[in-house]
């Protein structure tokens, strides 16, 4: 079980990045991101101290659980994306998520194929995407998220079919914010069966792609 945007209190989630963690493990998980939301005001106040407690509690869960620290990039000018992916890419080994244009969120246009052509990792919640961001996505490598999250999920079935369409890599995620967010895997199946109407070897073929990510970080 790999989950690779999750929140903690630093920013709008509720749990300390530890706690979130012994959580996740208690579920069932071997890989967590914990990809804090983040703009110019708060990147280089979060995204060092999740890298900091990703050190140490890899240090000391290591066995049970390995933690990838990481940002959302959240609703910031279209023309800041790539300022702040290539400061993320800076700083070491951490994932780089990139809030997408949610059919729930108004987030500014362009903001897709932006935080796509700035090379992020995972592109989350991108809502009704169209075949020419799924074609870029496949082209640069930057997956593209199946969400559990209310709302943004909305467009699931959505995004699973244009990236299947156009070879686009995709992973799940829970976008945890809260304790109760946090799935196991029977839930998980369950999230992907009833919202994509796929079958157990497209289920896996998700899961793997989540663990290919995580092969970069840790």
């Amino acid at each position: 079980m790999i989950d690779l945007h999750t929140h903690s209190l630093f920013s709008d989630g509720v749990l300390l990045p530890s706690e979130l963690v012994r959580r996740a493990s208690v579920n069932g998980y071997n890989v967590i991101a914990i990809t804090d939301h983040v703009d110019s005001s708060n990147i280089d106040f979060v995204l060092p101290r999740l890298i900091k407690v990703a050190a140490d509690l890899n240090k000391h869960w290591s066995k049970n659980i390995k933690v990838i620290p990481g940002v959302e990039i959240t609703h910031v000018p279209v023309k800041m994306i790539l300022e702040l992916v290539s400061y993320s890419r800076s700083q070491g080994r951490a994932i780089v998520v990139v809030h997408g244009e949610s059919p729930v969120e108004p987030v500014e246009e362009g903001t897709n194929k932006a935080a796509i052509e700035a090379g992020c990792d995972i592109l989350a919640h991108p809502g009704w995407i169209d075949d020419d961001i799924a074609l870029i996505s496949k082209e640069r490598g930057v997956a593209l998220e199946i969400t559990a999250r209310a709302g943004h999920r909305k467009a699931n079935k959505h995004v699973y079919e244009i990236g299947q369409k156009n070879g686009a890599t995709l992973v799940f995620n829970s976008d945890a914010h809260l304790p109760s967010d946090l799935l196991n895997d029977l839930q998980i199946d369950t999230v992907l069966k009833e919202s994509l109407n796929i079958n157990k070897e497209q289920i896996e073929e998700i899961k793997n792609n989540s663990l290919n990510i995580s092969k970069r970080f840790i």
